[in-house]
């Protein structure tokens, strides 16, 4: 093995990054894929709403042009932990007020959460940084609103955390204090506050930790003295309350519930309401959890959203959730509750506009995970629900369609922007697998890619010199692995797949002419398993001993019998001479720990390689991995892709997540990264960016941006 040999070339003047140039961002048509967590319409005005999502941020609903728009894109790489919006609330005498409740994780690896509150219905924001931690992406996050504007005074706001208890604030959100005489006892692995709900001038909080016998529903007349409700329902059906909506026609609260705080886990529920006035409660459950279905599958269940009609005293909506075997419904009432009509049964679905929603099958399932409900207050026969992939709505009841426009929370993997072909992007993606952009303003015509299907995507490479051909690799039922010979468009399996390919499917590379395929395997608990190489498009795989276990392979993308894999345990270079039959040591040293470092390769060269290192910086070699020259031109390298040159430039234009002084961004170099520009700003930053990102070979200065809940994002000069 050779010798660390790592220079760095001295600092020289223009290393930091010049003026930000002018940018046009756009995000990749996808149609959602995520999980949307809330639906709130606003009360006092037509046509406006606001979502929420688990990693994705808020957004804002405008119904003239039926679109969503993004709320939280500005917040940064050192934010990343707020884009999981915990909860929303708005102020129906103050039309413009909306305020977000951020945090995606309550583990003590993640930053606090914060408050975020708007005078122009988003358009700007003021901050307020929390003590407590909240979580938008955990368990619980499709349970009620835990904000909420106090209807006896509009600068009185109430924050309900997981574990630190009820907060309050008397300015609007600028400033909070304990609750203290709110009775739930915070713990530090609960999911304390579940909802709060205001039923004309009293409040109630669900507190989601009793053990379904102690009170979980509680109540304030006076927003100072907090008693559980009366006669409240008890039982493993009604332990959790998860959503609640109040008829102020009929002065009743309808209040979900299940055996747990969902999306995942729950197998038993009911729904049930409440006469505010003589405090009567009545079990109104549609149908009770427990039975069979037509194969004999048990058909459990608990309940999630719920929604009254504001303009039909009576009308109620809710949902079913973790329903697997029967498939989740919405059940809608006119009477109260005496009899409901399961909506799924007459519903119509047309998924055109995201063919990716029916997964493969022949036709798409009315949904799952669906503990976001919301009928429109303007509109009795609008009412939209949320799913784990995406937001349906109806103007008639029957006819449903993905409401989605504007709304991309996809977690992104892997991206490619071919140098031919019609289409410019190829995606690797969380839950949905591999896509073909065709257009880049419309949900890809032919949705995920099938033969197999898979869910997420662990592994995207094309052969450099004949970029036809595409291999691609992740979970899914019916195998791992699959290959393309017409760019993405259509595949194929792979005939056989190693044995580590079904439970810890890696990243896949295939040399510059598409005739050896190099496969790495890492389990999601951390364990790896030994390369395997195919010569035959799949049909056949050997074990190659020599290459380390687990490292992403690269291919050179000029001589076919080159390969390289960088082993981030030991910081070691590895290189291939014999199209990937072994591997060798050699240069070391390098920077290790880490396992998201990446290896990347200028295109149409042989042995320049790029090293993106995160905090260590980014080096580079120009001899196959003999020796690396660290660069100071930045101080810090998450990811980097390579696109058109600039014109007069003889080396492709260099794209990079990293940081040049403070800024963590997204930056271009048309010099060989002697100087780099950032190229996205303040207003686009999409939290943490550091998955991948590419650049297209075409069209010079568009960059392609792999955010963790934002989709893909491209920007372009204007």
């Amino acid at each position: 093995m050779a010798a660390a040999a790592i220079t760095a070339v001295p600092a020289f003047p223009g290393a930091a990054a010049a003026a930000t140039p002018s940018y046009r961002w756009r995000q990749v048509a996808i149609g959602g894929t995520g999980f949307v967590t809330g639906v709130l319409f606003h009360p006092s005005v037509r046509g406006l709403a606001y979502a929420r999502t688990d990693i994705g941020g808020a957004y804002r609903w405008d119904d003239r042009s039926a679109r969503w728009t993004p709320l939280n894109d500005d917040l940064g790489w050192d934010d990343w932990n707020l884009l999981g919006v915990e909860a929303m609330a708005v102020d129906p005498a103050h039309p413009d007020r909306v305020y977000l409740a951020l945090g995606t994780y309550a583990q003590s690896w993640a930053g606090n959460g914060a408050v975020l509150r708007s005078e122009n219905r988003g358009a700007t924001w003021a901050r307020t940084d929390l003590s407590v931690k909240l979580g938008g992406n955990e368990d619980g996050r499709g349970t009620g609103e835990r904000l909420l504007v106090d209807p006896r005074d509009s600068d009185t706001l109430w924050l309900g955390t997981r574990h630190d208890g009820l907060l309050k604030s008397t300015d609007r959100g600028a400033t909070w204090v304990t609750a203290n005489t709110f009775p739930g006892a915070p713990t530090a692995g609960g999911q304390g506050v579940t909802l709060l709900v205001a039923a004309g001038r009293t409040l109630y909080a669900g507190w989601g930790d009793s053990d379904g016998t102690s009170a979980n529903l509680y109540r304030t007349s006076d927003g100072t003295t907090w008693e559980a409700v009366a006669g409240q329902p008890s039982g493993t059906n009604a332990k959790v309350p998860i959503r609640a909506a109040y008829d102020c026609h009929t002065r009743e609260l309808y209040v979900t519930y299940a055996n747990a705080p969902g999306p995942n886990g729950q197998s038993d529920g009911s729904v049930h309401k409440l006469a505010t006035a003589s405090g009567r409660w009545t079990d109104v459950t549609p149908v009770k959890p427990g039975g069979t279905t037509s194969d004999g599958s048990a058909d459990t269940f608990g309940y999630g959203g719920v929604s009254v009609d504001a303009r039909r005293p009576g009308t109620v909506v809710v949902s079913t959730n973790n329903r697997w075997a029967a498939v989740d419904t919405l059940y809608r009432t006119t009477n109260g509750g005496r009899t409901w009509t399961s909506l799924k049964d007459s519903a119509v679905l047309d998924v055109s506009e995201t063919p990716f929603l029916t997964f493969g099958a022949d036709k798409p399932k009315f949904g799952w995970w669906i503990q976001a409900v919301a009928v429109d207050p303007y509109d009795s026969k609008h009412v939209v629900y949320g799913t784990g992939a995406t937001l349906y709505g109806t103007r008639d009841l029957k006819h449903w369609a993905p409401q989605i426009r504007g709304l991309e929370e996809t977690s992104v993997r892997l991206l490619i922007s071919p140098p031919t072909g019609e289409a410019h992007l190829l995606s690797g993606l969380g839950d949905i697998g591999v896509m073909y952009h065709e257009r880049l303003t419309a949900s890809p015509s032919r949705g995920m890619a099938s033969n197999p299907v898979f869910g997420s995507a662990t592994g995207l490479a094309q052969a450099a010199a004949r970029p036809s051909y595409v291999v691609r690799t992740g979970f899914g039922d019916h195998g791992n692995g699959a290959f393309s010979n017409d760019g993405g468009k259509t595949w194929a399996p792979f005939a056989t797949q190693p044995a580590p390919a079904k439970d810890a499917p890696g990243p896949i590379a295939t040399n510059a002419d598409g005739s050896v395929l190099l496969w790495t395997f890492v389990h999601w608990d951390g364990t790896k398993y030994p390369a395997q190489r195919s010569t035959d498009n799949g049909a056949t795989w050997s074990e190659v001993a020599t290459c380390p276990k687990g490292a992403t392979p690269l291919a050179d993308p000029a001589d076919p019998a080159r390969f390289y894999a960088y082993d981030t345990d030991t910081g070691t270079l590895f290189a291939s001479t014999d199209g990937g039959r072994t591997f060798s040591g050699r240069a070391s040293g390098l920077p290790s720990g880490d396992s998201q470092f990446q290896l990347a390769a200028a295109p149409g060269r042989s042995g320049d390689l790029w090293l993106s290192a995160k905090t260590n910086g980014l080096y580079r070699s120009t001899d196959g991995g003999a020796t690396f020259t660290k660069l100071t031109s930045c101080w810090a390298s998450h990811t980097l892709a390579f696109g058109k040159a600039a014109k007069g430039a003889d080396y492709p234009a260099v794209y990079q997540v990293g940081a040049t002084e403070a800024v963590t961004g997204v930056y271009r170099s048309d010099d060989g990264a002697k100087t780099w520009v950032r190229v996205n700003d303040d207003r686009h930053q999409w939290g943490w960016i550091g998955a991948t990102i590419a650049a297209d070979p075409r069209l010079y200065g568009r960059v392609y941006i792999a955010t963790n809940g934002r989709g893909i994002q491209y920007g372009e000069p204007v």
